[in-house]
């Protein structure tokens, strides 16, 4: 049987179908699976660079700032930023997202601190309820009192997501991060430990996710209670 040839005298071929090697179909499937590697690697890569450098936090010797600030939520935080205040590294304290129910006075025995050095230094902000409203929370703060530096006393795994948000939320003021380490990340290995890698997967997703959010331009909350959340939060239970 001839061929049937085409105007340039080379046989005609079926047109490619969705399924067949040169498909539409396999060339799109190409393409989503290329990009989909592309974006797990990045995201690999992005927690390396962020499991680095939470391990290589390290709080500073010497240090000193118009004021200290501390993000609470995390072991020891409170009785670091103490620490520093009574060795004269910033001259007043803000203990930041206290919960409403909370006294200084218990504050001050938990943490064994003067009551001298309480009842002059030691501000407690009781309307931050994350991260976001911290960083508002001490933005207030900050330019109330006029401070121009100011430490940052968080754990070391939620130091950068601290520090963007704060950033993001004053610009103009230097915040000086002094990380709690609990534990030294350089000599263990965390990443063996399910607890431990557990919070720096969780710590780092929430990293991504409000870089991408101002990447975007997504409008944030303030992540603030407000006055009539302060009051019901305060009240004690039955």
């Amino acid at each position: 049987m001839t061929p049937d040839n085409g105007a340039d005298g080379k046989p005609n071929r079926p047109p490619a179908g969705l399924f067949s090697r040169k498909g539409r179909l396999r060339w799109v499937a190409r393409r989503v699976i290329m990009a989909g590697v592309l974006f797990v690697a990045v995201l690999f890569g992005g927690f390396l660079w962020f499991a680095n450098s939470v391990t290589s936090l390290k709080a500073p010797d010497g240090v000193k700032a118009d004021a200290i600030v501390v993000l609470t939520g995390g072991y020891l935080r409170i009785e670091q930023a103490l620490g520093l205040l009574r060795d004269g590294a910033g001259q007043r304290l803000l203990i930041s997202g206290a919960h409403p129910s909370t006294t200084p006075n218990q504050i001050r025995k938990v943490t064994q601190a003067s009551l001298d050095l309480f009842a002059c230094c030691v501000d407690i902000g009781y309307d931050a309820i994350d991260t976001i409203g911290n960083a508002n929370e001490i933005n207030r703060w900050i330019h109330d009192h006029g401070y121009r530096s100011v430490l940052v006393v968080t754990n070391n795994y939620h130091m950068l997501r601290s520090l963007h948000e704060l950033r993001r939320a004053d610009p103009v003021t230097e915040f000086i991060p002094y990380p709690v380490v609990n534990s030294d990340l350089t000599r263990k290995a965390w990443f063996a430990e399910p607890d431990v890698l557990r919070t720096m997967l969780a710590e780092y997703g929430k990293v991504v996710l409000a870089t991408v959010r101002d990447w975007i331009g997504i409008e944030r909350g303030t992540g603030l209670r407000t006055e009539a959340a302060t009051k019901t939060a305060a009240k004690p239970e039955p």
